[in-house]
């Protein structure tokens, strides 16, 4: 007797429960916030391009260093074997 009780206690409670569903309203669904989620991402997508930029421009800094090294080595070079 215990037992059919508790079983019909446990499938009712079950059934109620599937019946309370919880639903979200117009303004906080999904849709309200994916306009939101976009402005996120496009700002995480801005900031990865300037931080990529910026990585680019220092390499071609230093690039623009050395051939300037090597540029001042030749014309030393070229001035010495004139003067020869």
């Amino acid at each position: 007797m215990l037992t059919l009780a508790t079983r019909r206690a446990t499938s009712t409670l079950a059934g109620r429960a599937a019946l309370l569903r919880a639903y979200t309203t117009g303004g906080a669904g999904s849709v309200a916030q994916s306009k939101e989620f976009g402005r996120k991402e496009k700002a995480h997508e801005d900031e990865y391009a300037r931080r990529h930029e910026v990585e680019l421009l220092r390499k071609l800094k230093a690039e623009i260093e050395a051939k300037k090294k090597e540029l001042a080595e030749l014309e030393s070079k070229v001035k010495d074997s004139q003067s020869k």
